[in-house]
């Protein structure tokens, strides 16, 4: 069996060395998904430029997409990660376990997205046309909903690179789903 290592810095080319930098100085340390990205010599810098691009998806709305999106696509690492960033932008244990379920009951526009959400990604691209309705009826616009698919296609990249490479997994586990 072939095992992904997270490199270390020393293992990576002097670009990714400089973004490994960067990102201690900024979050204290280099999560091991994105160090395993930097076992391209391209990927881990286009990656963080796409994550970090402007977007009218942010904040709360962005957490629920990637929590949505990895909980539909078993991501342990990214369910992790999110669980904690969700909390850092103030969603509770209870809310985070809710929006994992695709639903969102304390708030009807942040429902209307996370239901979409899940239907795109179950439905690999392909979207219930109600479900798009009620995301335009809660208030969301069409630059709202290209932004949603692209945000969707971000936390994809991640979920698929840590379930193939199942490197270790970094933050606190996310507690299961509720029966």
């Amino acid at each position: 069996m072939t095992t992904i290592n997270v490199p270390t810095r020393d293992e990576v080319s002097p670009a990714n060395q400089a973004i490994f930098d960067k990102l201690k100085s900024s979050l204290g340390s280099v999560p091991n998904l994105y160090a395993t990205l930097a076992h391209s010599e391209h990927a881990l810098g286009s990656y963080l430029a796409f994550q970090n691009a402007k977007s009218s998806i942010t904040g709360k709305a962005r957490e629920i997409v990637n929590l949505v999106v990895s909980q539909v696509n078993a991501c342990e690492y990214c369910l992790a990660a999110h669980t904690v960033i969700g909390k850092m932008n103030g969603f509770t244990d209870e809310q985070i376990l809710e929006i994992r379920s695709g639903r969102v009951s304390f708030d009807a526009k942040f429902d209307a997205l996370a239901r979409l959400v899940t239907n795109i990604t179950v439905n690999r691209g392909h979207a219930d046309q109600a479900l798009v309705d009620a995301f335009f009826a809660a208030g969301w616009t069409k630059g709202n909903l290209v932004d949603v698919i692209v945000v969707i296609g971000d936390k994809t990249v991640t979920n698929y690179l840590h379930g193939t490479t199942r490197v270790p997994v970094d933050f606190p586990a996310a507690p299961p789903l509720p029966a």
